[in-house]
């Protein structure tokens, strides 16, 4: 099997929603103390900078949280939501434009008994990896990772060759950013359609 890690030039294209939906089917990878662990990009969600009511950029807001968004694309922006838990995102886009995309599921392929230790899982079941906070907890990704280079031996994202459908991807609104107002209605979040490991609201 051919894997390619995909370049920084992948990351820093200009339209936020072409690199989300892009990455569904693309495998997410770490490797943390010999362990490693993979999974297959299943949702994800856009948030489009300074001009998006849902982003934490908008209307060029910058804080200590928020600084590694204005970075160049190919890094990871990694907060803590609700003081619980660790929400993965990829930073695209070019330097000074905070664009990122937040990985809501992925589907287990490699390191599954390492990820149902980390998850406090008996068995491998769609909840070991379905929403942001799971996907964080069971590849080993926290705060401590934020700004990491997602090409790195720790922590990387490859194709891997595998293909979808047109017909096999969803479009919808984002999840829990009701906040926003009328940009809370964007079709923002990208998914495959009946995949267990999609979460929330129309996963067909």
């Amino acid at each position: 099997m051919t894997r390619r890690i995909l370049p920084v030039s992948f990351f820093t294209q200009p339209q936020v929603t072409f690199i989300a939906k892009k990455l569904l089917g693309k495998c997410l990878a770490t490797h943390f103390e010999g362990h490693l662990t993979v999974l297959r990009i299943v949702e994800s969600e856009a948030y489009n900078g300074i001009t998006d009511k849902a982003s934490h950029a908008f209307n060029s807001r910058k804080t200590k949280r928020t600084q590694i968004m204005y970075e160049n694309g190919g890094r990871a922006y990694i907060y803590l939501c609700y003081g619980i838990h660790q929400m993965f995102n990829i930073v695209t886009n070019v330097e000074n434009i905070p664009h990122v995309i937040l990985i809501r599921g992925g589907e287990p392929l490699l390191g599954i008994e390492t990820m149902s230790l980390r998850t406090g899982k008996n068995k491998s079941d769609p909840t070991i990896s379905r929403g942001p906070g799971n996907v964080c907890k069971s590849l080993g990704i926290h705060t401590g990772y934020n700004g990491h280079i997602l090409n790195s031996e720790e922590m990387y994202i490859y194709d891997d060759g595998f293909k979808i459908k047109n017909s096999l991807i969803g479009i919808s609104p984002r999840i829990g950013v009701s906040y926003a107002g009328e940009d809370a209605l964007l079709p923002y979040r990208f998914f495959i359609k009946g995949n267990p490991y999609v979460s929330g609201r129309w996963r067909n």
